[in-house]
């Protein structure tokens, strides 16, 4: 059984910075990709940036392109969303989820097997 955990979360305000983590542990762990997804009050899980476990590739959405990087761990199962430049519309509860399919979709995240309990991000002044 894989287990993810997040963390990180917290209050910072306008242009202030955050880091993300979210550890998995549990086997077998082979994720096809790693993705982070937010969900603001009242709207839908949606995708804020996703990495494919094995080569690497990143993709972010549009809101988030040069403020948010991602980075993973191999040896420790663990992935990262550097967040900086902050805005009050960043807020919302953080995911980490895995997809271990191969030839589906990475945007929805009904596609993904695993997550986590969430951690809530607040960006206010």
């Amino acid at each position: 059984q894989v287990q993810l955990v997040e963390s990180g979360g917290g209050l910072v305000q306008p242009g202030g910075s955050l880091r993300l983590s979210c550890a998995a542990s549990g086997h077998p762990f082979d994720p096809v990709v790693m993705g982070w997804f937010r969900r603001a009050l009242g709207t839908e899980r949606e995708l804020v940036a996703a990495i494919t476990w094995n080569g690497g590739g990143q993709s972010y959405d549009d809101s988030v392109e040069r403020r948010f990087t991602l980075s993973r761990d191999y040896a420790k199962n663990t992935v990262n969303l550097q967040m900086n430049s902050l805005k009050p519309e960043d807020t919302a509860v953080y995911y980490c989820e895995a997809k271990t399919a191969q030839g589906v979709g990475y945007n929805s995240p009904d596609n993904y097997d695993h997550w986590g309990q969430g951690t809530q991000v607040t960006v206010t002044s």
